[in-house]
């Protein structure tokens, strides 16, 4: 089942009760002066095990130690943001798989040619979805593309998905003035920023489903990251997110800042759709799939990763 992802951009109290997210508004509470059912009626409930990941996007916001409990009890990603109102923290569960620490074993003992192999497929489908977005936001064939994607050695060693980003970002958004990717860049940067923070949360909630470490990489190891194994996964899946970028700017928007309305579009990363293995499903459900067969690729059960290509 689809999970739901919520957002709360204004003042809220968030409790649980009867295994449902409980929100009430504080100007609603603080009046003395309205009855019980006009209160009653304020009040929203949405039961947790439909929630994949909340975001919670302002300082007066409430949220009980019940409800964070039985939020990460349900494997619910809750995304915290910062002054400029951008992602900025994650909160997952320690446990999410009943044969966890078995998962754990086969994951750190995972061997370096493995690890190789599997970033050299990450960075294979990676390129090619870039080459596929381009050819539909900007009617580009990029054979050098697709022939970079078959050039690319175990492990990357070429460092093919780098010469891939330059020539990609050049054409992407080359008509934007002063424009380079980059977190502090000009805009759509900051749409870029947000949509890969809503990714991240999801490929991070789906390999803790998987029983996976999500620090534990196949290829970034940056000790100060704690979500290295779900900064490799999600390169396949940042396509997507380039697209529906690249559609907003298109489109003609200010993407100046970000406002309500970009945000709510961008919150709808969990549920475009992805084809894995010519099975098309919502994006959150696609990375379920991703993450289990990680797992399988670390067992030894099979050699490739399932990720999405771009049509």
């Amino acid at each position: 089942m689809i999970k739901r992802t919520l957002y709360f951009g204004n003042p809220a109290y968030l409790s649980v009760r009867l295994a449902q997210l409980e929100i009430r508004l504080p100007e609603v509470e603080k009046n003395k002066s309205l009855s019980d059912s006009f209160r009653d009626s304020t009040i929203k409930r949405v039961p947790i095990e439909d929630i994949g990941v909340i975001v919670l996007d302002n300082k007066q916001i409430t949220i009980t130690q019940g409800a964070l409990c039985a939020l990460l009890d349900n494997n619910v990603a809750v995304v915290t943001c910062d002054d400029q109102r951008m992602p900025s923290g994650l909160m997952l569960p320690l446990s999410g798989n009943t044969t966890q620490s078995e998962r754990f074993r086969y994951q750190i003992e995972a061997s370096l040619p493995l690890k190789k192999q599997l970033w050299q497929q990450t960075i294979q489908i990676k390129i090619l979805n870039q080459s596929a977005v381009l050819r539909s936001q900007r009617g580009m064939e990029c054979g050098n593309m697709e022939a970079w994607a078959k050039q690319v050695k175990s492990g990357d060693a070429d460092n093919l998905e780098g010469r891939a980003a330059a020539f990609y970002w050049q054409n992407l958004f080359g008509n934007i003035d002063g424009f380079r990717r980059a977190r502090e860049g000009v805009a759509p940067n900051n749409l870029l920023n947000y949509g890969y923070a809503i990714l991240r949360a999801v490929i991070a909630r789906s390999l803790v489903g998987s029983g996976l470490l999500p620090t534990l990489g196949i290829h970034h190891h940056n000790r100060y990251n704690a979500y290295c194994l779900a900064d490799d996964i999600m390169e396949p899946y940042r396509p997507y997110v380039d697209r529906m970028v690249a559609e907003i700017v298109d489109s003609g928007v200010d993407i100046s800042t970000l406002s309500a309305e970009l945000k709510s579009r961008l919150l709808s990363i969990p549920v475009l759709d992805v084809v894995i293995n010519g099975r098309r499903s919502p994006l959150m459900i696609g990375v379920g799939k991703t993450t289990a067969s990680l797992f399988r690729c670390y067992s030894g059960e099979i050699r490739k990763i399932a990720y999405p290509l771009i049509e």
